[in-house]
């Protein structure tokens, strides 16, 4: 009898491994509401989140791909304003040596025309030094030969045609004889 009764006793417990129908049926009927709930609310929301987040994503793409072209076109319109700037600073660099070169010709031309002027303004300032020494020491000589002269001949020679006369005379033999003494030579 313990045996029966161990034996009842174990039918009139629950099975741990299988459930009761009526709690299978009670899950079963819970899980289709649920599926049904899910269905109805929380799928279609999920849905709509989905596609609003695949938007973002493919509107971001889009923009990305857009501003990657945008930078690709300002890169290109730099490297092409760099290589003008490049060529225009060339040409500046080359017309400021063209210029430079002409300034510098310019001013050495002047400089030499300068030379040539002070040169020149030297020379005419030696001649008319020269022509004064010469018109001084004539003077000089002509008054020590006068005196010389009236010394030797006893005569007075004050008169100053005479004087003039007699310098100019005795300058000219000087010059004859020192023009031949060079001719000599």
């Amino acid at each position: 009898m313990l045996n029966t009764s161990m034996i009842l006793a174990q039918e009139e417990e629950p099975s741990p491994v299988l459930p009761h129908v009526s709690e299978i049926i009670l899950g079963l009927v819970a899980f289709l509401i649920l599926l049904w709930l899910l269905k109805k609310y929380a799928v279609p929301r999920f849905e709509k989140l989905y596609e609003e987040r695949t938007a973002k994503i493919e509107g971001g793409i889009e923009k990305a791909e857009k501003a990657q072209a945008e930078a690709e076109q300002a890169l290109a319109q730099y490297k092409a304003q760099l290589a003008e700037a490049r060529t225009e600073a060339a040409k500046i660099r080359d017309d400021a040596r063209l210029e430079a070169e002409q300034i510098k010709e310019e001013l050495r031309a002047e400089a030499q025309e300068e030379a040539r002027r002070i040169v020149a303004q030297g020379e005419a300032q030696l001649q008319a030094q020269r022509a004064q020494i010469v018109a001084e020491l004539r003077s000089e000589l002509g008054r020590n030969a006068v005196e010389l002269a009236s010394r030797i001949v006893g005569e007075s020679l004050e008169d100053e045609a005479r004087r003039r006369g007699t310098v100019d005379r005795f300058l000219a033999e000087l010059e004859a004889s020192g023009n031949g003494a060079g001719a000599r030579k």
